[in-house]
């Protein structure tokens, strides 16, 4: 059997990519090694840019259970540091506090509405690679078998086969001083205080904010109700230069307990949760921060933790992971239809890797100053002092969700908005917003014309089969452009503020046209 492209795994960012290919009109197959879909605890909810990708392709609403556009939170933190994001006045920080289960349920029902292919209980072992394809050695329900697919996509985690078979280095660092505990626990209400939920400890004066990581003198601790309203708390420690622990012994409440005392300095009363499960118990050992040499090797390409892992701190997994798939998708199914500019897919690993590069730095410094010492201590009060003012904790909640992502177009334009996602429009255009928005939740490219001047139509002819063109004259002065090319990813690769379009303007469009969705017909 011959696919045009074969996915390998089906957490998030494997079903995302199914979908963003399907919608651009590409027939892939997913392959997941599961025979169910899992139900064990593990991230709880989307972090940054992702909330609003998300949005524009109509998946926010079904995972947020409400209608409406998503909307920043007004607090958040870094390394345990408050961030105060209410007197930004553009708060970038959007939160989806949505569990990881219920992210893929919605994922594959979305995917088995545009005909996607899911094959459950199948597992890649071996991969063969040559010009014209992948061949694929599998292990499914009925035995071990062989496909053949054009393209390959890794998404198959941190261990991933694909990178391996593939001959993919995977280089990087690992702190193994560090360890992780984690459980759901009951804490009795008395110790919770009902008005902020913060943990309070009468007996050594402690007062422990939820959401948070609370550095101590030992380690650090986090908890927070999961989900809120449960009356179950997600409790979390993280220890440095403890004992080895045999990872092979199975995670304890009692090792829980434990480890929260050598943090607290005392005991915890907490109890495991008697409501049905399934629970998390989980003990980590060790941080690894690395990313592959490549995103592609030939026809193999590397998505999600298959290209980078991370320490989850400020959950930034998801925005990462899942907005590869959104960069991706189109891309790929431009390659396989046959229209995609010279080197096109190449500027998937272009755009993308510096993005995980500063993932990577933003964890593992946030890691870094939630060790104990009084060296650490010294730099977290000089941060804290940084954090006094708004434009810091403006750049570090840009870094936090990603929106500080400007990508390079390949073309000399000069707009500031050139590479940025797109502006919110919706409270200038009304009616027309709505346009953009449907086409955008199609995975279509779209040019925006504030102008409806003719020269632009013109400009725009050849392209008309892969490009979208809404247009929506505005005499508004203050709309940040006068006309906008839209990628399907929700980036800009051209923008002009000329609202009487001429000469040089067609050309710069017809440049951004030939870059990113190939020559005129």
């Amino acid at each position: 059997m011959t696919a045009d492209v074969t996915i390998v795994g089906g957490g998030p960012n494997g079903l995302l990519l199914a979908c963003e290919l399907r919608l651009a009109g590409v027939r892939p197959v997913l392959l997941e090694r599961l025979h169910a879909r899992s139900e064990a605890p593990r991230a709880n909810g989307l972090v940054g840019r992702v909330v609003q990708a998300l949005e524009l392709r109509g998946l926010y609403e079904p995972l947020a259970g409400r209608v409406g556009p998503a909307q920043p939170l007004p607090f958040y933190q870094f390394s345990g540091f408050p961030l105060d994001l209410r007197d930004l006045p553009e708060n970038p920080l959007h939160v989806l506090q949505v569990p990881q289960a219920r992210i893929e349920q919605v994922l594959e029902e979305r995917a088995r509405e545009l005909g996607v292919e899911i094959r459950r209980g199948h597992e890649l072992f071996a991969l063969h690679q040559d010009d014209d394809g992948v061949t694929l050695d599998i292990r499914g329900p009925q035995g071990a078998h062989r496909m053949r697919t054009r393209y390959l996509v890794g998404a198959d985690g941190g261990h991933s086969t694909v990178r391996k078979q593939a001959g993919i280095a995977f280089p990087g660092t690992t702190d193994d001083h560090f360890a992780s505990r984690a459980g759901h626990a009951v804490i009795p209400d008395a110790l919770l205080d009902p008005a902020t939920g913060e943990l309070v400890l009468p007996d050594p004066g402690m007062r422990l904010r939820p959401y948070a990581h609370n550095r101590m003198p030992n380690g650090v601790l986090t908890f927070a109700m999961m989900p809120p309203g449960s009356g179950v708390h997600l409790v979390a420690t993280f220890e440095w230069d403890q004992p080895p622990v045999d990872d092979s012994t199975p995670m304890t409440f009692d090792e829980l307990r434990a480890g929260v005392r050598r943090v607290l300095g005392t005991d915890l009363p907490m109890s495991p949760p008697a409501t049905p499960g399934p629970h998390l118990l989980r003990r980590l050992t060790g941080i690894n921060s690395r990313q592959a040499d490549t995103y592609r090797a030939g026809r193999v390409l590397l998505l999600g933790d298959a290209a980078h892992v991370h320490s989850a701190v400020g959950g930034p997994g998801l925005n990462l992971g899942m907005q590869d798939a959104i960069n991706l998708g189109w891309k790929l199914a431009a390659q396989i239809h046959g229209w995609a500019p010279p080197g096109l897919l190449d500027t998937y690993q272009s755009e993308r890797a510096p993005v995980s590069q500063r993932v990577l730095m933003h964890t593992r410094a946030q890691v870094a100053l939630m060790r104990p010492g009084g060296d650490i201590t010294a730099a977290r009060d000089l941060l804290a002092e940084l954090l006094g003012d708004k434009n810091n904790r403006a750049r570090i909640a840009a870094l936090l969700a990603g929106t500080d992502v400007q990508y390079d177009m390949g073309h000399d334009i000069g707009h500031p908005l050139v590479g940025r996602w797109l502006p919110d429009l919706r409270s200038h255009l009304t009616s027309s917003w709505t346009q953009i928005l449907e086409r955008l939740r199609a995975a279509r490219p779209v040019l925006v014309d504030l102008t409806a001047h003719a020269t632009t139509a013109e400009a725009f002819k050849g392209w008309t089969d892969r490009v979208d063109v809404i247009s929506a004259p505005s005499a508004d002065r203050s709309l940040p452009a006068a006309a906008l090319l839209v990628r399907p990813d929700g980036y800009l690769a051209w923008a002009t503020d000329d609202d009487t379009p001429g000469q040089l303007t067609r050309h710069d469009l017809h440049k951004a046209l030939t870059t990113w969705f190939g020559a005129a017909t």
